[in-house]
């Protein structure tokens, strides 16, 4: 392999597998000696991977967990993709001059600040080739703003490694009537859905399960205290907590007689279930607390449907029906 950027790519490519190589295995994998082998291996540690070696019967190499983050080896389409993830994330955050979140969050290291800086750096961990397109990208694209409440890229991390750790956490948390109190929590997941962010987690004081908003919660530590992980009472987080924002509203189930894309942007801010029932059906299922903005984002759709279940909202549906033809009828009359 004479190319030495193609070499040396195969030879990260294969060390990235995380199992130990054997030198023999190496040079025979990748067609070099096993001079050419070491010097390449010099090469990666001086770009900042941390290979590993043992020399002598039963050496091995092998890459190591690193403290610092060497150059990303991308493809086209992952480069492109990680661009607009970062650029996505980065336009996700609080309203300009409003309060950051009822937490106390601070804007300057949210995660969409954090996501801003990495997307302006991107470039320098790329490989040559790529970062005229990753260029291109950045002077092309524009997103708009999604205000959602302010979460700090470490407070993230923080929660993560907890997570993964098994091990309790301690916090302040403000409510959503901003009554404050002290938490100790077993963190299970950290759910990102509708711009919110959530942690997942058994309340030690509560003896319950609890879903908390990441952006109510401040002065989290980890305690270093261990727990055994309990079953969760849903399929996953996310299901729990749907569940719970969903209690108390009505299951409306309905078939729209249009094309899945055209409801998908009528409903493209409510948590929906859709299917595709055929080229100009579409099923529908949503929890609903109000038969008003259901009945405005179909009448905006502007295509018949039927309602599957949801008594209640039938019987809105009927009292509306017959205001309307009373008032055209009205209006006819006069």
């Amino acid at each position: 392999m004479a190319d030495v950027t193609e070499r040396m790519l195969a030879l990260l490519s294969t060390l990235q597998t995380g199992r130990r190589f054997s030198g023999e295995e190496l040079t025979q994998r990748l067609g070099i000696s096993p001079r050419t082998l070491r010097r390449d291996v010099d090469r990666l540690r001086g770009y900042g991977y941390p290979v590993e070696t043992q020399p002598g019967p039963g050496g091995f190499y092998r890459l190591a967990a690193g403290r610092t983050m060497p150059p990303l080896v991308l493809d086209d389409d992952e480069a492109v993709a990680t661009l607009l993830a970062l650029a996505a994330l980065a336009a996700t955050g609080p309203a300009a001059g409003g309060a950051g979140s009822g937490g106390g969050q601070d804007a300057s290291g949210g995660i969409d600040d954090a996501a801003t800086r990495a997307y302006g750096k991107l470039d320098q961990f790329l490989p040559a080739r790529l970062r005229p397109r990753a260029t291109s990208i950045r002077a092309s694209l524009e997103t708009s703003p999604q205000h959602a409440p302010n979460v700090a890229a470490r407070q993230l991390g923080l929660v993560a490694e907890a997570i993964a750790h098994q091990e309790t956490m301690t916090f302040t948390y403000t409510n959503a009537r901003g009554e404050t109190a002290a938490r100790r929590v077993e963190p299970y997941r950290q759910v990102h859905h509708l711009l919110r962010w959530y942690l997942l987690g058994w309340d030690l004081d509560r003896d319950d399960w609890r879903v908390f908003r990441l952006d109510r919660l401040t002065d989290a530590l980890r305690t270093g205290r261990r727990y055994q992980p309990r079953p969760l009472p849903a399929d996953s987080a996310l299901e729990y907590l749907r569940q719970g924002l969903n209690l108390g509203k009505q299951r409306v189930d309905l078939r729209i007689h249009a094309p899945a894309t055209d409801v998908m942007d009528a409903l493209k801010f409510q948590d929906a279930e859709i299917h595709s029932a055929g080229d100009e059906h579409t099923d529908v299922g949503l929890a609903l607390d109000s038969w008003q903005w259901l009945v405005l984002n179909l009448a905006w759709l502007d295509a018949d449907f039927e309602i599957l279940t949801g008594a209640d909202f039938a019987t809105a549906c009927r009292t509306f029906a017959r205001r309307l033809l009373a008032a055209t009828a009205e209006e006819a009359e006069g």
